[in-house]
This record gives structure tokens, sequence and C-alpha cells, in this order.
């Protein structure tokens, strides 16, 4: 949720105040919703409805009392032209067939097809200079996933391939010194526990070393370019 105050301005200033509608008439569908942060940050402006791949995801929100249901990004459970707005965010760099994912919420959306947030680690920026592979070795440790880490340059692409044209655009937002240093010992934790090979150890521990100096000094950064894209099947 680091990124509320940029998706909030987009909802608001982008999508329901594009039309003077400033109340809870439109009707949204969070496809691929997770466990319902951006439902719950969304729900005091639009309608929103969701739906999850995963069980205990879909329970986890209704639990919580949000309007969510199983289903496939792939195939959307719903009429076509059944909501206004129809979003996703940090879906398409997990599903194998994006292109699909993006006419599915054309067809079921009758105004806004947005991606609200999808990375893009191939311009990602670590400084000091020590640390400039570690771009690379997030990038491989998605791939081994089964991510698309460069999924954020192709979303114009996909948007034209799905007859739409997007307006794009790029967060913007620098974590400070100790939120980087939080973040980055959680990155290098989860590509710790994914490698058994020892000369990747090493190299994630001499990692750690010259990120704790860079942020003694003040002088760490980093920058991911997270890009959203906003369609209208109507235009």
């Amino acid at each position: 949720m680091w990124l509320r105050d940029s998706l909030l301005w987009l909802l608001k200033e982008k999508i329901v105040g594009a039309d003077g509608r400033r109340d809870r008439a439109v009707r949204a569908l969070d496809v691929g919703c997770g466990p319902g942060f951006t439902m719950e940050l969304f729900s005091p402006f639009v309608r929103v409805k969701g739906i999850d791949s995963d069980k205990d995801m879909v329970s986890a929100c209704q639990i919580r009392g949000l309007d969510v249901a199983l289903g496939e990004a792939e195939e959307i459970p719903f009429e076509d032209g059944s909501f206004d707005l129809v979003y996703c965010s940090f879906l398409l760099l997990w599903v194998k067939d994006p292109l699909t994912v993006i006419k599915e919420m054309k067809r079921v959306s009758n105004r806004w097809v947005v991606c609200f947030a999808e990375p893009d680690y191939g311009g990602r920026l670590d400084y000091p200079a020590q640390l400039s592979s570690l771009a690379e070795l997030v990038a491989d440790d998605l791939k081994n996933d089964g991510g698309d880490p460069f999924i954020g340059r192709r979303l114009r692409s996909l948007y034209s391939q799905a007859g739409m044209n997007a307006e794009l655009g790029v967060h913007m937002g620098i974590w400070d010194l100790d939120k980087l240093l939080e973040e980055s010992e959680e990155e290098l934790k989860r590509l710790e526990s994914g490698t058994s090979a020892m000369h990747l150890i090493e190299k994630l521990e001499a990692l750690r070393v010259a990120r704790n100096e860079a942020h003694r000094t003040g002088s760490l950064f980093q920058f991911n370019p997270i890009f959203y894209a906003i369609g209208l099947k109507n235009p």
C-alpha cells in the first residue's frame, strides 16, 4: 500500500472525477484482488466487487465483508459490459497470457480498463554501483517463479493488441533511507530462500554488506518503475 496516495489520485482525478462523477455510482471490478487492500482503498469512491483464483484469498476478503467471488482472470465470470471500471494491480506480471486477461477485462467493462500497477525491473536503479546487480537477481528470481519482470514496458502493446489506446504513466515515489533498508532486507532474504548455490549466497551477503555501508553513509538509493495504463473501451 505504499502506492496508496498515487492510486487514489489516479482513481479520483483520471477516472471517477473524469465525468464529474464523484460519488459511489461507478461500478468497479477488481480482477485478481488478492487480500483486497485496493478494494478497501477504493470502496469509499466506487461500488467495487472482486474476483480471485485463490480460495484462501477469497475467504479472507469475505470474512472482512468484501464482495469477492472465486474466478479466473482469463475467464471473468460476468456478462459483457457489467462494470464501469475493470482494473487490476500487480496481476499481469503473474499470468501466463496477459493479452487474454486484458481482453476479458475489456469485455466486462463498458468504460475504463485500467492496470493500476505493473513493475518493470529492467528499468530499476540501484546505487551505489556495488548494488547494480540486484535488479538482474530479482528479475531472474521472478522469472523462476513464473513471473514476467518486464511486464511494465509491454502495457502499451497489450492494450493496442486488445484494440485500445492507453494513457501510460509511472508512479512517483522514493522510499526514505530506513524504509529502503527494511524493504531491501526483505528482498535479500527472499533471494536467499530461493537459492542453494553457495556462490549466490556469498554474493547476496556481499550485497548486504555494501547495502549496509551505503545506508550508514546516507548514499543508499533505489528506484523501480511501477507503470500504470488507463484505457477506454468506448473513447
